[in-house]
């Protein structure tokens, strides 16, 4: 009789999340742990961890700790992956503070790997482009490319420095400096220095200027590099601006005028944009109110993160129906929210802020557009959405968005694309619930037709969100009815084992970690066990590939 050989034969495929085969540890509940290689570690807590936030089971700086042993012990690992991760975790996953530290790190343990060895003090005139090779001698061209692909705004060159010096002293490797100076020639102009600048900051635009020598890449820029360093060194410099900064010139024009006579450049709106004038600048500059004719004349040049963030301003201040419409397809907008690469959680938490029901679709069709990913799957799918009291952390600093609204809003947009799904709320049996199974669990009924951030509204408001204990295991024996696939949205702290052992081996299990800690609650990266990570809708391809018979690779 075949052993192998019969019509159920499939192909092994394999996820680049990989840990080890059987527990060796125990989570932060007193569940079975199991270890994942220091990639597979990096990436899951990369990907969720918003740098000095504290999370459930670890303080901000221990959190923070891990992430940079594990960044220093990967750079000398496999450098090229690294600098391969580090540059997406800036960009498409949008995570910009682990991104700079990250990058920091990298740096600082390849120099110090090398010791003062003269191929690292060498320097070029110009960066590479390329991160490939694990050659410490050619560590001086990755390494300043590395600073330069993570630095993507104007105020993260003085940002990277102040983590240096604050962690590192003063003492600037130059690869840090070039890569910060390629950086600030590609960032550093007019409308930044306006926006960014200011004594709010340690480093100045000058004083990294000062530190870092730039090459201006243009006349212009020349300008702008003195007038920033001059500016920094007296304020009384400030009328010294040179005649090729325009926009610098009639912002301090619209500076100069009578706070009485503010107002009236309101109603020509190209003078605000031809001077720089952002909201937030506007907002003190006027020295009152912003009424709804000063929010109509700066809506058009506010960028996309800016409109989400003041729907409730909008509203408040009156701003018309024929304004709020270009806001609304703008917001709406799939190229835009694209560009944008705004979290799906941040519409949500939009959606909750705005008082008036005028947003609500264009909102609806953002978060929508930001779940693109997110797969249409056959079959049935059992969907447990872990809403233990772990789980109620905040990820944003103003705490309004916490890890069990990502695993609902994820949960319950998978299960509305699904053809036939089983969303499931669990934690475990508190004092007032008697299931003998041991899990608190509550079935949500998904309602064909009904919108994504009303149905994540209905979880919330019917009581969905239940707290307590993690019993993991416990759910999956209640709930799995012989599902073709099974998908958990939680941070992997069961306070039980056999997570894996509770449905059968045939079966994918596909674990949805979203706060990255050190141990999982399975094994994972091949053999039906898989476990992704993050805060957006990417790794949901990952499902797609894996069920047609294809490895998933790292998302760069």
């Amino acid at each position: 009789m075949a052993k192998f050989n019969s019509p159920a034969a499939r192909s092994a495929v394999f996820s680049p999340v990989v840990s080890e085969s059987a527990p060796s540890a125990r989570n932060h509940q007193g569940g079975d742990g199991y270890a994942r290689d220091t990639k597979s570690e990096l990436f899951l807590l990369a990907v969720s961890n918003m740098v000095g936030e504290s999370t459930f089971y670890e303080p901000g700086g221990q959190r923070d700790d891990r992430y940079a042993r594990l960044v220093r012990a990967a750079a000398l690992a496999d450098p090229g992956w690294t600098a391969r991760f580090l540059g997406w975790l800036r960009g498409t996953a949008n995570m910009r503070t682990a991104a700079l530290v990250g990058a920091a790190e990298f740096v600082k343990a390849r120099l110090d790997a090398a010791g003062t060895r003269p191929a690292v003090q060498h320097e070029t005139s110009t960066p590479s482009g390329t991160f490939e090779g694990d050659n410490l001698s050619y560590s001086i061209f990755t390494n300043r490319a590395v600073i330069d692909s993570v630095l993507q705004r104007a105020d993260e060159p003085g940002e990277l420095l102040a983590y240096w010096t604050s962690t590192y002293g003063k003492a600037i490797p130059k690869p840090v400096k070039r890569g910060i100076a390629d950086a600030v020639v590609r960032l550093y102009n007019e409308r930044s220095l306006i926006k960014w600048d200011s004594d709010a900051r340690g480093f100045r635009f000058g004083d990294v200027i000062d530190l870092v020598h730039p090459t201006a890449s243009a006349e212009w820029q020349g300008d702008l590099f003195k007038y920033a360093i001059d500016r920094r060194h007296g304020p009384d410099r400030d009328d010294e601006i040179p005649v090729s900064l325009r926009t610098i010139d009639a912002r301090a024009d619209l500076m100069a005028l009578p706070a009485a006579e503010r107002r009236t450049v309101l109603s020509d709106p190209s003078r605000l944009a031809s001077a720089g004038m952002t909201w937030e600048s506007i907002a003190g500059w006027l020295q009152g109110p912003m009424d709804a004719r000063t929010w109509e004349a700066v809506i058009p040049s506010m960028g996309y993160m800016a409109l989400l963030r003041n729907l409730r301003n909008f509203d408040q201040a009156g701003v018309s129906d024929a304004v709020a419409k270009t806001v609304a397809d703008k917001l709406s907008d799939p190229d835009e929210v694209a560009r944008s690469r705004q979290l799906p959680m941040r519409f949500l938490s939009a959606y909750r802020a705005a008082p008036s029901l005028r947003w609500s679709w264009a909102l609806e069709q953002a978060i929508t557009h930001s779940l693109v990913n997110v797969p249409v799957l056959a079959g049935r799918t059992l969907i447990l959405v872990d809403t233990s009291s772990s789980m109620d952390a905040g990820f944003s600093k103003d705490g309004t968005l916490m890890r069990w609204d990502a695993a609902a809003v994820f949960g319950v947009a998978l299960g509305s694309r699904c053809a036939n799904a089983d969303v499931v709320s669990f934690s475990s049996a508190q004092r007032f619930w008697s299931d003998p199974a041991g899990a608190n669990t509550k079935a949500f009924p998904v309602r064909a037709g009904e919108s994504l951030l009303k149905s994540v509204e209905r979880w919330k408001s019917d009581g969905y969100f239940l707290g307590g204990g993690t019993d993991t295991p416990g759910a999956l024996r209640k709930h799995f009815a012989g599902h073709d696939r099974v998908a958990i949205l939680t941070d992997e702290q069961a306070d039980s084992g056999g997570v894996s052992e509770a449905i059968p081996a045939s079966v994918p299990l596909f674990t949805w970690n979203l706060a990255g800690y050190q141990h999982g609650h399975a094994p994972s990266g091949g053999k039906n066990r898989h476990t992704f990570g993050g805060l957006t809708d990417a790794a949901f391809k990952m499902i797609s590939l894996l069920e047609a018979g294809q490895s998933a690779t790292w998302p760069f």
